[in-house]
């Protein structure tokens, strides 16, 4: 979440930038994939050193924040027809993305690509224990603030009555399917997910940086894909207002999802865009 942070402060100082990958392209007017690959690796790697009571705070934050998702889901979906279900979730799900991402915190599934990036350029037991740290520290966080959230709407009177229909609904949509299905459909949110993260790496304008992040994490409400994190806000709150049992919850929806998310993220974005710039810099002698 921390690659659009760095912005270029002299003019003087443009050759140097553009060799940091701080600055604009060194060739062309978009950056090339070895550029995005040392924007996300540079971030990550500053993720991976931070202290751990940074991090805990940060997965926190990001594991609230994810819950207006849901909010912005059950209150637009309450002013369509069910005909419009699918499209008006795709117009409303990003907005906790956008809060997240926005606000630098740290999001598990957007881990699945940042961190294993330097895990790929530098594979070592060493980078393996920072990797599994940083995981570590922001999932359980995350389950934590989205439980939060989700037990603030379920036992106070933060919203209007009218609403809880809608909350109610949007939770079973999202959470739904069974273990394999619900696993199969992570693969799906968890790559659209990290390629968020990898697209971000590609610009330093805000603008652009919104519009991304609905491109890639709208699909997942308006296919039916499964995100581990804004859904465990869903998940947690059926099992708060009694509609399923948290056994349920856990083992149908959040432990596939979170391995569904992994799968995607890892393999379908991680390896497959390391992959596409790595003989290239191995040639320049780069590990």
């Amino acid at each position: 979440m921390e690659q659009a942070k760095r912005h270029g402060s002299s003019a003087g100082n443009e050759q140097e930038k553009n060799t940091e990958g701080s600055s604009g392209p060194q060739v062309g007017t978009r950056y090339s994939a070895e550029e995005i690959h040392d924007n996300v690796k540079r971030a990550a790697e500053e993720e991976l050193e931070r202290p751990t009571g940074e991090l805990v705070w940060s997965a926190l934050a990001s594991g609230m924040l994810i819950g207006f998702s849901f909010l912005a889901v059950a209150f637009v979906t309450s002013l369509f027809p069910p005909s419009m279900y699918a499209a008006a979730t795709g117009l409303a799900y990003p907005l906790g993305f956008v809060y997240v991402v926005h606000a630098r915190h740290q999001l598990f599934t957007e881990n699945t690509l940042e961190p294993v990036i330097p895990l790929l350029e530098q594979r070592s037991v060493q980078t393996l224990k920072r990797v599994l740290r940083l995981w570590s520290i922001v999932l359980p966080l995350n389950l934590i603030g989205a439980l939060l959230f989700a037990l603030v709407l379920a036992h106070t009177q933060v919203l209007e009555p009218h609403l809880r229909a809608s909350l109610l609904q949007a939770a079973r949509t999202s959470t739904e399917g069974g273990f394999l299905l619900v696993f199969y459909k992570g693969i799906w949110a968890g790559w659209l997910i990290a390629l968020m993260a990898w697209l971000i790496g590609s610009t330093h304008d805000t603008m652009a940086q919104i519009a991304l992040i609905w491109l890639t994490t709208a699909p997942i409400a308006a296919f039916g894909f499964k995100h581990s994190i804004a859904g465990a806000t869903e998940a947690f709150y059926r099992a708060a207002v009694g509609d399923a049992g948290w056994g349920t919850v856990s083992w149908s929806f959040e432990l596939p999802a979170i391995l569904g998310n992994i799968l995607g993220g890892v393999v379908l974005v991680a390896l497959v865009n390391h992959g596409q710039v790595s003989s290239s810099r191995d040639d320049k002698g780069e590990h």
